[in-house]
């Protein structure tokens, strides 16, 4: 099936067979094999399925022959939904040489080129003020380099990593452990028409496909495989995140991680990584420059669409670009900034600290509260129902 009409007249019989429950990839590429093409299994007799499926699978094969093709094929369609089987010229290269590799995948929007360079950035759904800004930081500084951020559009580091790509006019793909016609979490409906929009939504399940449990560490292994590399920012010891590292290293791709404070269960997973041997993440500029002299050391042929195809601005003494924020402040505003990080504490906890700084010692409650209140007007500091941290770095 190399000609694109053939692809073509075989794709809702691919669709049909990818549908199939209990065939997974491997056998449905085995039944291709053995058949010629996706119709050709839709049409082969019971015997005959029988000596290449055994027993097992050939009940849900025989049922799935009743179904209709054409009509749910058309109906996807036009709901501006494609699927693409693994030997369809769009199907990314890099699936095709990880473990258990999916029969094909369903796309809203756009997929992912071969040519473009990509990072995954996975971590807690419930994370910490300091997760959120590392994620949209990393984020948009690779995204401003034309890399395309792969995660899976949920809520905490997911969501915060995929507004950030798009934040910084970059480009992002969301793998769903559900159909790509359904927004989850239906929260992120917004980002969810904005990948679609300039990124892409993929998924292995058939539209209609409610997301469960069972469905995520599968499809956590798309997210990992689309990716050049992946970029852990928090994630707690045991934690789904995990899956997405595991099967990383199992696919070759390199892992790097966002080290956190030890006291910090928020850090348990990440720190342990980084004990096993995971590269450290310091700043966007060291990742690319890293990944540059290794993963990305020749660049693409086909460059991606609006953007460059080769690292721009990493050159030697540029490298080291850090997260930070230029402010002026007065010296008091300073001295209370110094007390502040990223893990928010009570105004109790601050008064207490105050009485240690030199030009905070002297002021009374309110008047630390008033100085605290003008940070927060700044945009310096985060209230979170009383507890108050650094909103960004000074």
């Amino acid at each position: 099936m190399q000609k694109k009409e053939e692809i073509q007249a075989q794709q809702p019989f691919a669709h049909w067979l990818n549908s199939v429950e209990g065939i997974g990839g491997a056998w449905a590429r085995r039944l291709v094999a053995v058949f010629g093409t996706p119709e050709e299994v839709y049409r082969a007799g019971e015997k005959s399925l029988l000596a290449v499926v055994g027993s097992s699978r050939l009940e849900g094969l025989l049922k799935a022959q009743k179904n209709e093709v054409y009509e749910t094929y058309e109906s996807m369609a036009r709901d501006n939904i494609a699927f693409i089987p693994y030997y369809h010229p769009d199907y990314p290269k890099r699936l095709l040489q990880i473990p258990d590799s999916p029969f094909g995948i369903y796309v809203k929007g756009r997929v992912l080129k071969d040519s473009e360079r990509s990072v995954a950035i996975v971590g807690a759904r419930n994370c910490s003020a300091y997760g959120r800004y590392v994620a949209d930081a990393f984020a948009r500084e690779l995204a401003k380099e034309g890399v395309a951020v792969i995660s899976g559009m949920a809520k905490g580091i997911d969501g915060v990593a995929q507004n950030g790509a798009l934040a910084a006019g970059g480009r992002t793909y969301a793998v769903l452990g559900c159909g790509v016609d359904i927004c989850y979490p239906a929260s992120h409906e917004r980002l969810y028409e904005e990948i679609c929009r300039t990124g892409g939504v993929l998924s292995t399940y058939p539209p209609k496909t409610m997301p469960t449990p069972k469905h995520f560490p599968p499809r956590n292994r798309i997210i990992s495989g689309l990716s050049d590399a992946v970029l852990v920012v928090e994630a707690r010891q045991k934690s789904g995140t995990l899956i997405t590292v595991d099967m990383a290293l199992e696919q070759g791709r390199e892992v790097y991680v966002v080290p956190g404070r030890i006291t910090d269960r928020l850090s348990d997973g990440c720190n342990r990584l980084l004990l096993q041997g995971a590269g450290m993440a310091l700043s966007p500029a060291q990742m690319i420059k890293e990944l540059s002299e290794t993963v990305w050391r020749s660049c693409p042929q086909e460059a991606q669409d609006g953007a460059d195809s080769c690292i721009k601005g990493v050159a030697a003494g540029n490298t080291e670009t850090e997260i930070t924020a230029a402010e002026k402040f007065s010296g008091e505003e300073k001295a209370l900034l110094s007390l502040l990080d990223f893990y928010p504490i009570s105004m109790e906890q601050i008064y207490i600290m105050a009485q240690n700084e030199k030009l905070l010692c002297g002021l009374k409650l309110p008047q630390l509260m008033e100085l605290l209140l003008k940070l927060i007007a700044r945009g310096m500091v985060a209230d979170e129902g009383g507890y108050y941290g650094l909103k960004k770095p000074i």
